[in-house]
């Protein structure tokens, strides 16, 4: 027996089977051609990762010190302070008076030294005279050989006090010397503890003096960055202030703290930036020492997103559509910032408008 079907299910294009329904390819392909693609969520400009040389730095910080300060005391004692000339923040010159001493009493012990010594000068030139006439006339047996002894022995008897009179007389010629303070450099005063009136003991310091005016910065870097530093480096120095100076490292410490683990760095200030006030000692200040320059990938600041307290940078992938790219930021140098991560250098990045972008977002890419 023959089945026959009807001639309108020969036209129509459409076969069911199992619940199954096959569509035409032409059909299917005209509607994914008419499915709309999307809106592009903004219109950006790319750019690849440059290869450029960064400095390399060491950032530190500590306080400013100087790099001598003399202590200058009382060398004679008992003396009364007569006068002090000078007073905290005084810049004076070498060999300047600073203060004196009343000097009355040396005076006088010097005068009395020096009596005592023309004295002995005296009873030496006699001593002298008799022990020569007693040379002469030793062979002739005119004296004994005793009294000739007592001669010889009473010409070196003289001739000794004289020497132990004249280092008197010396002694309290230095005293007197001593009653005036000299300044021992050049530089400015940093403390006064001198008192008019005041009798002193020997040795009590009465003035501290910056010598020459000259700062140093002492900077405390870690353990692990003290191998990169050397003698010579430039360092730039950031005072509280915020006035900056470009120094040098001059000495790197033999050894580390064993409490904090940290070396200290000795930089020189320089003279104008220690004239100027905004460095002072005592200061804390913090700055860079500059170690070498290194290779580092790089991107503009406006390339980087910051988001829940990481960076991240936008690569322009297949149909315009953005992929986010979890990166850390190193070095900079001036509006160009070092990336470190997955990024080779081929990528297209999104130069601007990262902050409105989010993962998989469709943009539409112009020249620059």
């Amino acid at each position: 027996m023959k089945i026959r079907f009807p001639s309108a299910f020969a036209a129509v294009g459409l076969l069911t089977l199992g619940g199954i329904v096959f569509t035409p390819a032409g059909d299917a392909q005209d509607k994914a051609a008419s499915k709309p693609a999307g809106k592009p969520a903004l219109t950006v400009t790319t750019i690849n990762p440059q290869r450029v040389d960064l400095a390399l730095t060491v950032n530190a910080s500590g306080s400013i010190a100087a790099w001598q300060e003399a202590i200058i005391g009382a060398e004679s004692g008992g003396l009364r302070l007569d006068s002090v000339r000078v007073n905290v923040g005084d810049a004076v010159t070498r060999g300047q008076v600073l203060a004196t001493f009343a000097a009355d009493r040396v005076q006088a012990d010097l005068a009395q030294a020096r009596a005592g010594f023309a004295e002995a000068e005296a009873t030496l030139a006699d001593a002298r005279a008799n022990a020569a006439r007693a040379r002469e006339v030793e062979s002739s047996g005119a004296l004994s050989q005793q009294q000739v002894a007592q001669f010889l022995t009473a010409e070196k008897t003289a001739d000794a006090r004289m020497q132990s009179l004249r280092a008197q007389v010396s002694a309290q010629e230095l005293r007197l010397r001593f009653a005036t303070v000299v300044a021992p450099d050049a530089g400015s005063i940093s403390a006064r503890t001198a008192t008019v009136g005041a009798v002193v003991p020997q040795g009590q310091e009465l003035f501290r003096l910056i010598r020459g005016d000259r700062l140093e910065w002492r900077a405390e870097v870690t353990s692990a960055e003290i191998a990169r530093i050397r003698p010579g480096q430039a360092v730039t120095i950031v005072s509280a202030t915020g006035a900056t100076a470009t120094g040098r490292v001059r000495i790197v410490a033999p050894t580390v703290d064993p409490q904090s683990r940290n070396a200290l760095v000795y930089v020189d200030v320089p003279p104008a930036a220690a004239r100027g006030g905004h460095f002072k000692a005592g200061m804390f200040a913090r700055g860079e020492i500059s170690t070498g320059n290194a290779s580092a990938l790089t991107l503009p600041l406006a390339a980087v997103s910051l988001r829940d307290g990481f960076s991240y940078v936008f690569v322009l992938g297949a149909g315009n559509r953005v992929s986010q790219v979890k990166v850390q930021v190193g070095r900079r140098s001036g509006e160009r910032v070092e990336v470190i991560g997955t990024l080779t250098g081929t990528e297209r990045v999104v130069a601007t408008g990262v902050a409105f972008l989010a993962d998989g977002d469709l943009v539409r890419v112009v020249a620059k």
